[in-house]
């Protein structure tokens, strides 16, 4: 993590790691790790299925990519689809 001044206002910046392939429950702990909390998850395949038992399900996108610094309170988006689908 790097920070920013921003007008008196200190912006903490997280690198944002590579989670493509990973268990989604792994994922998300990468995620926390580097600094980022604001996780938003979707079911990649558009059928709207909620991830109940993240450790059954395989990230296959996110955004933002990985490498991107941004500031520690953006909002990450992990796309995922259940194992074998």
């Amino acid at each position: 993590m790097t920070a920013v001044v921003r007008s008196s206002e200190v912006v903490k910046m997280c690198t944002v790691p590579d989670v493509m392939g990973m268990v989604h429950q792994d994922a998300q702990d990468a995620m926390q790790a580097s600094g980022l909390y604001v996780l938003l998850e979707r079911d990649a395949t558009g059928q709207g299925r909620l991830l109940i038992n993240d450790r059954n399900w395989t990230t296959t996108g996110q955004m933002s990519g990985p490498g991107e610094v941004v500031d520690c309170g953006t909002t990450v988006t992990l796309s995922a689809k259940k194992v074998g689908e």
